[in-house]
């Protein structure tokens, strides 16, 4: 009803309305006691939840609405209350107490409006336990940031898999593709993936996260470190390919921003479970005095071909091998195993490199 005493709530309602499409379940629970009345909060509650079934339908595309599942899952899962402390994190300390899955430990996470439909176009196998897909996106307005993950709606599948993209920008920009790295595991979106999928099936995409490089032509150039543990380097490796790419430009003279050194260390089980090791390599070799690498493995147990000798060191990543990228202009981004990342960012706090150069993200 119109009237002053209800203008204030209806822009409160149309407010929270907004947020729940921008990913702010949190909303739900909130109480507003105006003038105390139990009956009225009962009433907020009702309409917000209300609004967060239509945010929900909002934002699924329509070829996704007939999954089985998917809106039930997506409406129940926004009407949680939460009190969770985000699982993908950027400066700063995050522990999980239980296993949460995508949607949740990101709630938190910025995320793009737009859900993009994609057809995959590709598919390889990166070892024997990951698979590459490559998706057309024919939107485009999607765009993401070296870095970033990706909400992934599979038709039929309630659950909503998260993957971190691995190929740059610039690929999406030239060829309206982008790619994932896909480990095989039990869980809905990851098994799919490796039993089901196949050339032209449809998903949907959402673009999301805070753990990202994108600089801008005047800002101060700085030095990368990028730490990988596992599966950890598909965030790393689109940074930097994103890198690469700016070199290109660079050189000829497309961009005013001064690129800086970029080393790479990542850590493995064994060489097999080096994704990428290949392109890694030829990207050292194509931008010498740029680009570094060192590949660490932890439970080698076959021989370590020639080729790959000089860069492999056995044993974890160590205090040793970062003092030495240490300086004042030096940003570090770490993305693996929560252990690793809580013991890397020690070994860099205790190596004096301040909290806010630091940036991580934990996935599982």
């Amino acid at each position: 009803r119109a009237g002053p005493q209800n203008a204030g709530f209806f822009a409160l309602q149309c407010w929270v309305g907004r947020k729940l499409r921008y990913g702010h379940p949190r909303l739900l629970r909130r109480r507003w006691a105006a003038g105390g009345a139990d009956s009225r909060q009962g009433k907020v509650e009702l309409k917000l939840k209300n609004n967060m079934v239509c945010a929900a339908l909002y934002a699924i595309p329509p070829f996704l609405r007939g999954a089985a599942g998917v809106v039930p899952i997506c409406s129940s899962f926004l009407q949680r209350k939460y009190t969770a402390l985000c699982y993908c994190t950027v400066n700063g300390k995050t522990k999980s107490k239980r296993k949460m899955d995508h949607l949740e430990r990101t709630a938190n996470d910025f995320r793009q409006e737009t859900i993009s439909k994609a057809k995959v176009c590709g598919i390889i196998s990166e070892s024997e336990v990951v698979k590459r897909l490559r998706l057309a996106v024919t939107d485009k307005e999607f765009t993401f940031k070296a870095g970033q993950w990706v909400d992934f709606f599979i038709p039929g599948i309630a659950v909503v898999g998260g993957f971190s993209i691995c190929s740059s920008p610039g690929l999406l920009e030239q060829e309206g593709v982008l790619e994932l790295a896909v480990k095989r595991t039990t869980h809905p979106p990851a098994h799919w993936v490796h039993t089901q999928c196949a050339l032209n099936s449809e998903v949907a995409l959402r673009v999301g996260g805070n753990f990202f490089f994108d600089p801008h032509p005047a800002d101060t150039p700085v030095d990368l470190v990028l730490i990988a543990g596992g599966v950890g380097i598909n965030p790393l490796f689109s940074i930097l390919l994103h890198v690469t790419d700016l070199h290109g430009k660079q050189e000829k003279g497309g961009t005013r921003y001064q690129i800086g050194m970029t080393n790479l260390l990542y850590s493995a089980k064994n060489t097999d479970e080096l994704l990428f090791r290949k392109h890694i390599l030829g990207l050292r070799n194509a931008f010498p005095g740029k680009i570094t690498c060192s590949f660490h493995v932890t439970q080698q147990n076959s021989e370590i071909c020639e080729n790959l000798q000089p860069y492999i060191k056995e044993g974890r990543i160590s205090g040793k091998d970062l003092e030495k990228f240490i300086s004042k202009k030096t940003l570090w981004y770490i993305c693996g195993p929560p252990p690793m990342i809580e013991s890397i960012s020690k070994l860099l706090e205790n190596l004096g490199v301040a909290q806010k150069n630091i940036f991580f993200e934990k996935w599982w």
